[in-house]
């Protein structure tokens, strides 16, 4: 099949180059570009496993064709925060229990942070709309609620990412 040139800011980087066009972007992200924290699930949509951020707004990654993206701006959770740092998000689901297995944490994180870039005081109620559409079968939702609302506080607080190292 033929290709066509696509040009992608991925986590900051521009990348340009060749796909075909049917190739969604879930397969870019992570068969050419290595980026294998955004995870394959059921590859239709429900799941919410693929999850990144296509120009702030979280996509589930496994429904965009890469053409689809082509000028547009892509946030993987590789590129939530500095390497060796956490961003609070991710500290605080961390802290927070709000992850298991941690197969639908990179989705979880990336749908909850820009929530929260939108809503920075969500309540409960709010937190679980939007992450109704990223499952897990591992924590029953309360600790990653919990850990939205964590993160909201600590965000409000002017919380930056800090060193993974200071973790225990």
């Amino acid at each position: 099949m033929a290709t066509v040139p696509v040009t992608v800011t991925v986590n900051g980087t521009e990348r340009t180059t060749e796909v075909e066009p049917r190739t969604l972007l879930v397969y870019f992200l992570r068969d050419q570009l290595g980026l294998t924290g955004t995870h394959i699930g059921c590859q239709t949509g429900q799941c919410g496993a693929c999850t990144v951020q296509l120009d702030g707004e979280a996509v589930k990654s496994c429904m965009v064709l890469t053409v689809q993206a082509e000028g547009h701006a892509v946030t993987t959770i590789e590129g939530l925060a500095p390497a060796g740092t956490l961003h609070p998000v991710q500290a605080a689901f961390w802290e927070e229990h709000g992850l298991q297995c941690g197969y639908c944490t990179p989705g979880m994180v990336l749908t909850a942070e820009a929530l929260l870039r939108d809503d920075p005081d969500p309540d409960d109620h709010t937190i679980r709309h939007a992450i109704e559409g990223n499952l897990c079968r591992c924590t029953g939702y309360q600790s990653v609620v919990q850990s939205v609302r964590v993160a909201a506080t600590r965000m409000a607080e002017g919380a930056q990412p800090e060193p993974l190292l200071r973790r225990s």
